[in-house]
């Protein structure tokens, strides 16, 4: 089942359930995946793939975690929860992320099929991640990793 059969059916089911809270999540998350769309399209394709799709779910959660921290720093903690809320509904979709184990694991096979030797080569390094475990890592984590690997 593709993504967007999967957040279409978890849109129906929240109508049915009169879930107001999770519909109106899901329906942030197609209007995000629209807007993907119609960009792919003045570029020749026809609609997004699977794995854009969660590059842009990964970027809303992102967004949110960022929006959320800076509510609860102006002590707006009703906003700060709703943001939560909808970063909850969003990871449901997302693939699970890796341990700090696993990222550690994955920068050692990375830095070894790269040879990478010094600093200077994260960027080979950071492709290699991004192509094999995209939506799956959290890559300031495999920065930092990398960093500590190769410094």
């Amino acid at each position: 089942m593709s993504m967007r059969d999967k957040i279409s059916n978890a849109l129906k089911t929240a109508m049915k359930a009169r879930d107001t809270e999770r519909l109106a999540a899901l329906r942030l998350i197609n209007a995000a995946i629209k807007d993907r769309d119609i960009v792919a399209r003045g570029e020749g394709a026809p609609e997004v793939s699977d794995a854009e799709i969660i590059t842009v779910l990964t970027r809303m959660v992102k967004q949110r975690r960022e929006s959320a921290r800076a509510y609860e720093e102006a002590a707006r903690l009703d906003l700060a929860e709703k943001e939560t809320a909808e970063i909850a509904v969003i990871e449901d979709f997302l693939p699970r992320q890796m341990t700090d184990d696993e990222i550690a694991a994955a920068v050692e096979a990375a830095v070894t099929e790269t040879n990478a030797a010094s600093v200077r080569d994260i960027g080979r390094v950071m492709g290699v991640l991004k192509t094999r475990h995209a939506g799956e890592m959290d890559f300031a984590k495999a920065g930092a990793a990398i960093k500590a690997r190769l410094g």
